[in-house]
Formats: C-alpha cells, structure tokens, sequence
C-alpha cells in the first residue's frame, strides 16, 4: 500500500511568523524597498561624516556646508514628486531602479570634484534620486503587503535607513584613514549593482497592474488635490515638513556635534569614537522603526506617532547638552529610537489614506514638499552652531519635533482600513 506523505505546513507563528509565512515575492519587494532606502541612508551619512573634512579642502564654512545640503533636499522634493508620478504611470519597480542608478552614480561623481560648486552640482543632481526612492519603494511594500502586515512590513522597509546610516559610519572609520574623503564617495559607486537585481527578480505588484491600463490610472496629478484627497494630504504635509526639518537639522549636524573640538561647541570625539557613537545611535534607530511596526499594528497608527514625536522633543534636549562623552553614549541611542521611529508611522499612514492610482503621486508629494521646508534646516542650524554653538542651535529640533505631534492629532487613524 501506498503511504501518503503530507506536504502541508503549518503557519509560523510568534514574532516573525508574518514574515516567515510571506510569500516569495512578498520577501523580495521587502528586501529590495528595504535595500534601496539603506542605500539613501548611507549616502547621506557618507556626506554628513566627511563634512568636517570635506569643508577644509574645498574652504567650506559651516553655513556654505548646510547650504549645499539644503540644496539636495530641495532637489530631492522635486525629485521624489517626479519619481511619484513616474511611480504610478510606469510602475513601482521601474521607478525604484531609476531612483537607485542616479543617487549611485553622482555620489561617485562627488569624488572627483575640486571646488565647492561642482560639489553642490553633484550634490544636487544626486538629489533627484535620493528623493525619488522612498515614494516608490514605500507603494511597493504597501500594495504587494496585506493590511494586517502592512505596518510592521513598512516597518522593517524603515529601517533600513538604520543599518544605511551605520553601514556608511564604518565605511567612512575604514575608508577615510587611507583614502580620503575622495575614496569614501567613490565606494558610494558599487550599490548601483542592486539596480540589475531589481530589474531580474521583482516584479509590480498585481494592485498597480490591475489598473495600469484603466481610465484610473490616467488619473490626473491635480486629483491629488480633490476632496478628502486634498484634506489628507495637507495635514500629511505639513506635519512631514515639521518633522523632516527637525530630522535634518539634528542628524545632519549630529556627527559635527560629536567630533569638533569644545572650544567650537562640539564634544570633541575622535574619527573612530565619533562613528562609534553614531552606529550606536542607529541601533536605537532601529529599533524604533520596527517598534512603530508593532505597535502601530496593535494599537493604531496615528497616537504611537504622536506619542513617539512628543518624546523625541525631550529627548534631543537631554543630547545637545549632555556633560560628558558617557552621557552621549547612552542617550544617543534614545534619540535614534524616538527621533526617527515615527518615519515608519508615516510611510504607513500615507499609503493607507490615498487610493492606488494617486498612491506614488500623494506620498512622493507630501513626503518631498516636506523636504522644500526642512532644506532649511541645515543651513539654519548651521548658521546658529556658528552663532551660539553647536548644543544650542540643536534645540531648535525639539520645538520642531514638539509642533508636528501637535498637528499629527488631525491625521485621521487608518488601521483596519483596506487599500483602495
């Protein structure tokens, strides 16, 4: 007789059975949104790292630093509105990839540049890229995702802007010693490799192709400003904008802060102590994105943001005037939990609050017009270190971090609410 073996699984179960009983291509779309945002964040650090550096070859005052920043970040919102678009005109995939070759290759290119305007140049056109990838990566996530996972998956997608951020710390403490700041933009060049993965292994997901070829999908840009559309995104906006320009004014500055000498209001921690301390903050960070998953999940979207806004006002004040070098150690990790855990609450809420055919379009637009206003932040940040020290012009981050968990209130709560 015959024996009959079962093939049948039973469901995983506990902390990650969500993830472990995902489809194959569920997996996939995680890892590559999730890749693609760590590269963003590791370009990031890269220039925020060799700034101090970067500013004594090229004759860069602090402002003029903050400035080149801001010019980034005011590409980047044009960038990740184009990207948006193009996120929901041609696909998710095909916009991610895109996004991920133009940041790649001009980060290399700010290798090579000898004054501080091509730096600004390279910069800037870098800029459309890292704009464009979290709108795209985020509706990928949140289409392919069902609703009971969706927040802890664009959770996990979040945080790898933790791992990108210490990911580009170590190679800055491995790369800059021998190389140079030169050498350290040019290792920025090898992620574009990810793109050709992307391209093999990920598809769209059947939401987006499903209306592809529908009168929905010729929906107009202008829809986004319509009805309950137009009411969701400017709260949306408005309170990104506040949390982006605290985000950008602190973390920019943070390893300025770390590393230049007290008499210049910083901590004065070596190269190696300054990475150090800053891979430690990201395992805060870290864990804050996935926490909000969690969390959010369990309990709603919209008060775990506020609640996580409302503590990251306290928390910087604690870090920008922390005694000693031990305090920092410790508290930094709390800033990175508190100050940057709320990011996975609004890629979240965002692609919950618009329909599919406007989804790339509405979050690339409330995301990246938060980034026009938060632009200012470095360089305002940076002329007050110049002005007062860098510990007080910090504290400006906190009443930025306190005003957006007073306008996120409004946003509506969206748990349980399916994609349209």
């Amino acid at each position: 007789m015959k024996r009959t073996v079962s093939t049948s699984t039973t469901p995983s179960t506990g902390l990650f059975g969500w993830l472990q009983n995902a489809t194959t291509m569920q997996r996939r779309v995680l890892l590559a949104a999730s890749l693609g945002w760590m590269l963003d964040s590791m370009d990031v650090m890269l220039y925020a790292l060799v700034v101090p550096r970067v500013r004594v070859d090229l004759h860069l005052t602090a402002a003029g630093a903050g400035l080149i920043m801001s010019a980034t970040l005011i590409c980047a919102a044009i960038g990740g509105i184009l990207f948006g678009i193009v996120a929901d005109r041609f696909g998710r995939t095909r916009a991610l990839i895109a996004s991920i070759l133009v940041y790649c290759i001009c980060t290399g290119l700010c290798g090579l540049v000898q004054t501080a305007a091509q730096l600004a140049i390279c910069r800037m056109l870098l800029g459309f890229g890292m704009g464009g990838e979290w709108a795209a990566g985020a509706a990928l996530v949140a289409e392919t995702w069902p609703d009971e996972h969706r927040g802890k998956a664009l959770a996990f997608m979040q945080s790898s802007w933790a791992i990108g951020y210490a990911l580009g710390a170590a190679i800055v403490a491995v790369i800059m010693p021998h190389f140079g700041w030169r050498g350290v933009f040019f290792a920025g060049l090898l992620p574009a490799l990810f793109a050709i993965w992307i391209r093999r292994r990920v598809t769209e997901p059947e939401r987006w192709t499903t209306i592809a070829n529908t009168a929905a999908a010729k929906t107009s840009f202008t829809q986004i400003f319509r009805g309950s559309n137009a009411r969701h995104l400017t709260i949306v906006t408005v309170v990104n904008a506040a949390t982006l320009f605290a985000w950008w004014g602190l973390f920019f500055w943070v390893p300025s802060y770390l590393s230049l000498p007290t008499a210049q209001g910083g901590r004065g921690l070596s190269i190696v102590q300054t990475s150090t301390w800053t891979i430690l903050m990201q395992v805060g960070t870290f864990l804050g994105y996935i926490s909000y998953g969690f969390l959010a999940d369990r309990l709603g979207r919209k008060w775990v943001y506020v609640g996580f806004l409302f503590m990251a006002a306290i928390v910087v004040q604690f870090y920008a005037h922390a005694a000693s070098a031990i305090a920092l150690l410790w508290i930094g990790p709390l800033v990175g939990f508190w100050g940057t855990g709320y990011f996975s609450g609004f890629a979240v809420i965002t692609s919950e609050l618009f329909p599919t055919a406007i989804r790339g379009t509405a979050m690339g637009f409330a995301y990246n017009t938060g980034r026009i206003v938060s632009a200012a932040a470095p360089l305002l940040v940076g002329r007050a270190s110049d002005q007062h020290g860098m510990a007080s012009a910090l504290g400006i981050t906190s009443i930025s971090f306190l005003a957006a968990a007073l306008l996120a209130i409004t946003i509506p709560e969206t748990r349980g609410k399916p994609l349209e």
